[in-house]
């Protein structure tokens, strides 16, 4: 099945005065649109679901970022730390495509604003990745991203022991634990 994208790439996007604003042509959508987005799917709690999902505390944003298992966390939690990151936006926009006929949808999980440039990630868990559906899906995903000049990235488990570090030093990057200049408060 080939992934040739036929033009035009669109998105719907939910902004910050949670607006919904639908079928943009993706080379023209503003990044700072984009940087305010809300996240495009809500969700809830229940007993017995099957993910984990919640929110996390990230010290790049200020606010709260939203996630739907415990490996987008991981990747939240990487990102928060990436002295590169300057935003991280939750499930930022719907994206659409034609492709073969067919109107394709897909929902990234990230779009991590960059120094070097935006990068959108997906997070999928590494067995799953050689499905049909989910290859198709992320290549097109890619070919789209790309077209704009931005980075594609699909993620995977990490190094568990890098991933605990990481999990344990986030408890810490709390901006009140520090003085202008970097020191450490000792509080």
């Amino acid at each position: 099945m080939g992934t040739a994208v036929a033009a035009p790439v669109r998105l719907s996007v939910r902004r910050g005065d949670e607006t919904v604003v639908e079928d943009l042509e993706w080379p023209s959508v503003p990044l700072s649109l984009l940087g305010e987005a809300r996240p495009w799917r809500t969700f809830r709690w229940y007993k017995g679901q099957q993910h984990y999902s919640g929110t996390y505390w990230s010290a790049t944003v200020g606010d709260h970022v939203i996630y739907e298992s415990r490996l987008e966390l991981g990747r939240l939690m990487f990102a928060d730390f990436a002295p590169e990151v300057r935003h991280i936006v939750a499930q930022p926009f719907l994206l659409k495509a034609d492709i073969d006929g067919k109107v394709r949808k897909h929902i990234p999980d990230y779009l991590l604003l960059t120094h070097d440039g935006p990068v959108l990630v997906d997070v999928k868990p590494r067995h799953r990745l050689e499905k049909p559906e989910v290859a198709f899906t992320f290549a097109w995903t890619r070919e789209a991203v790309m077209s704009r000049g931005w980075r594609y990235e699909v993620w995977s488990e990490p190094d568990p022991h890098v991933l605990e570090n990481v999990r344990f030093l986030a408890g810490y990057r709390r901006a009140w634990l520090f003085v202008p200049g970097g020191r450490f408060t000792g509080r």
